[in-house]
């Protein structure tokens, strides 16, 4: 597979606003992979952490985008604790996460007022947010 990579891509707004909410600069890693090697999660992600650092740095937002490593990263900080240049990749998927869930409320936002008063003081919260998970890009 060839991947063309331009200057837009590394330098695109998607690769701006990861590195803007995570407060990270990813392209201080040199991709030595001790934050794959010391994740518990790596069995289940379908992209390593330093893969997904380099898509980043390569500007991939699509391939980003549509892995589901961000939602298996248990943010325990193991990342963080091994690299070298001091790379928090649990800060980076947290942001990954916050720009996937702003793009999906932007596509199926529910509004609060739409439910009666009664059924909202009658539900209870664990049913709410379980109802608003089917939203969740799993």
């Amino acid at each position: 597979m060839k991947t063309v990579v331009s200057r837009d891509q590394v330098q695109g707004d998607f690769v701006k606003k990861v590195a803007e909410i995570s407060g990270e600069n990813f392209f201080n890693c040199y991709q030595c992979g001790n934050c794959s090697a010391g994740c518990p999660s790596v069995n289940e992600m379908d992209l390593l952490p330093s893969q997904v650092v380099r898509y980043l740095q390569l500007g991939l937002a699509e391939e980003v985008r549509n892995c589901k490593s961000m939602w298996v990263c248990a943010a325990c900080m193991m990342c963080q604790a091994r690299c070298p240049k001091g790379v928090d990749i649990s800060k980076i998927m947290e942001a990954l996460r916050v720009l996937q869930l702003r793009e999906v409320d932007a596509k199926a936002h529910i509004d609060v007022t739409d439910f009666s008063e009664d059924y909202l003081e009658r539900a209870p919260q664990i049913a709410m947010i379980s109802g608003y998970r089917k939203f969740l890009p799993l």
